[in-house]
């Protein structure tokens, strides 16, 4: 048994024992906000970035993070996400299709599961109508870094050069963040909320493309 696991150790290249380490932070770090924010209802957290936020949060500000919440509502999401599985089939990248379409359900059926276990209430006092479904983790910190991380994936898959594929990754980070702060501006979720969706949200795409590399490189080996 010593020597099974010795083997195993010994094939796991750094980069997966990395991508495995941060895996279980991110976990870790959930449960620990999950504990404190909806189990314990310690709020100090929401209250400092509510406070920190309302001093910059001038009408301009409030407009255009209003517009940028949009991106990562499932109104825009759910046809962006047919759109690029649609492009995906007419090229012929079957698995890159199924691999979206996979991440895309299992991810959002993830969401509304852990949405309707914590069954923590929105904050009061939305700065625009209000929203009577749950609140942690939320939703759009979730869906949109998971978006913008298939979205990141396809383009490394691509041929660009190295230098454009860095700049959009970061640019699409930066978007995935800011759509997340933007709920926080418009009092749709608390800090906390946003946090546990980008940690939840990190935790699942290594999950996801590490089992769907290992269910492909599994059926390559029986086909040969």
């Amino acid at each position: 048994m010593k020597e099974i696991y010795k083997k195993y150790l010994q094939e796991i290249s750094l980069k997966t024992a990395i991508a495995i380490l941060l895996f279980f932070i991110s976990l870790f770090a959930f449960a620990m906000i999950a504990d404190e924010v909806v189990l314990e209802n310690e709020d100090w957290f929401d209250t400092l970035v509510f406070s920190y936020l309302k001093n910059y949060a001038t009408p301009a500000v409030i407009n255009f993070f209003r517009i940028l919440t949009l991106l990562g509502s499932p109104v825009f999401l759910l046809p962006s996400y047919f759109i690029i599985v649609m492009v995906l089939l007419i090229n012929r990248r079957w698995t890159d299709a199924i691999d979206t379409t996979v991440i895309s359900l299992t991810s959002t059926g993830l969401m509304y599961s852990l949405k309707t276990f914590f069954g923590r209430k929105r904050p009061d006092l939305p700065l625009f109508e209000t929203l009577h479904n749950y609140s942690f983790p939320s939703g759009h910190a979730l869906s949109s870094f998971i978006f913008c991380s298939v979205l990141i994936w396809l383009t490394w898959k691509g041929n660009w050069s190295k230098k454009w594929k860095l700049l959009l990754s970061g640019l699409l980070l930066l978007l995935s963040i800011l759509i997340g702060i933007s709920r926080i501006v418009l009092r749709y979720h608390y800090a906390s909320d946003v946090l546990a969706g980008f940690l939840l949200g990190f935790a699942w795409v290594l999950l996801s493309f590490w089992l769907l590399k290992t269910i492909h490189n599994k059926m390559q080996t029986t086909k040969t």
